[in-house]
């Protein structure tokens, strides 16, 4: 495994992220591909194995079931708090960002993950209705207190993201040390603006769907899985672009054969060539963690990257409110 410090935070993490939307109770409102607990406790525990250290949830994953059998998978396998590296959200709930909805998100949060801190908290979208002064400063106030020791931001508008900042420093409160986007071969809208902001600023990249909801680790673009059957947000996302994008992934599986490797290395290793710090992989099965481990054996040249990239073209905004 490869580290990495989160920003200017001084936080280590893993540059692979288990993103852990696949854990949890299934539901029809929600996800109906979730992992139970003891599967759930069986991907946690190979993620440790290989040296993954940050787990990244939700308060709404699973309607908070994410939080839960993520804590009982640690504390069933024994670990040290200070060994992983926790991040959670929060926006998906009442009051979105307002200082009395991060207050009570918190502890919640808090309370399902089973410890009195959080690594990172994220906010899961910007929040329009609330003033950026008012979420800032109840973020801030998170740091203060203990229960939170870095904060990040998830899919936003690079205007949305340079505000938030602007208002912490202008006020001496806690700035955000991560962006977890929406990034990969098949959706690169936040090279416009986004991602230039957050490397002018030390803000560390940890993209979320790095596989494009698996389209980039096979070459059929749909798969017989529970997920690629019942996953509404990833065919929203993806398939208006289908005709187009399956160009991109054929030559992710030309390269993956020149290369002896798989899809999934080719693609997380065109995110680390980029200059990602950390990238979210959400696993459904053990193996697919050593299939992401392996990325960091293969090497992109500059014509390679060209060659992945060239026939991209601009795609709706997703992710950003």
């Amino acid at each position: 495994m490869e580290y990495a410090k989160l920003g200017d935070s001084g936080i280590e993490i893993s540059k692979l992220c288990v993103g852990c939307m696949s854990f949890g109770k299934p539901s029809a409102d929600f996800h109906q591909w979730t992992l139970n607990e003891a599967q759930t406790q069986e991907l946690v525990k190979k993620a440790l194995d290989l040296g993954i250290n940050f787990f990244d949830t939700a308060n709404v994953y699973s309607h908070g079931t994410s939080e839960e059998y993520l804590c009982k998978a640690l504390k069933n396998l024994g670990v040290v708090r200070n060994s992983v590296v926790l991040a959670s959200k929060v926006y998906f709930n009442d009051g979105h960002l307002s200082a009395s909805a991060i207050a009570r998100e918190i502890d919640g949060t808090l309370s399902r993950l089973g410890t009195d801190y959080l690594d990172l908290y994220i906010i899961h979208r910007f929040d329009k209705d609330t003033p950026v002064e008012e979420t800032m400063e109840a973020l801030h106030k998170l740091v203060v207190t203990g229960k939170v020791r870095a904060l990040g931001a998830s899919a936003m508008y690079g205007y949305q993201f340079a505000k938030m900042q602007t208002a912490a420093e202008k006020n001496g409160w806690t700035k955000f040390v991560s962006m977890q986007n929406h990034y990969n071969l098949l959706y690169r809208e936040d090279e416009r603006e986004l991602i230039p902001i957050c490397r002018e600023a030390g803000v560390a990249l940890t993209p979320y769907s790095p596989l494009a909801a698996g389209r980039l680790s096979r070459s059929e673009w749909h798969a017989d899985t529970a997920r690629s059957k019942t996953d509404k947000t990833a065919i929203g996302k993806y398939d208006s672009t289908m005709e187009q994008d399956a160009q991109i992934v054929a030559r992710v599986s030309e390269l993956a054969a020149q290369k002896q490797c798989t899809m999934t290395q080719v693609a997380l290793a065109w995110h680390f060539a980029k200059g990602i710090t950390s990238t979210l992989i959400g696993a459904t099965k053990a193996r697919y963690f050593d299939d992401a481990a392996g990325a960091f054996n293969v090497s992109l040249s500059n014509e390679d990257i060209a060659y992945l990239e060239e026939l991209y073209v601009p795609h709706k905004v997703v992710g950003a409110l």
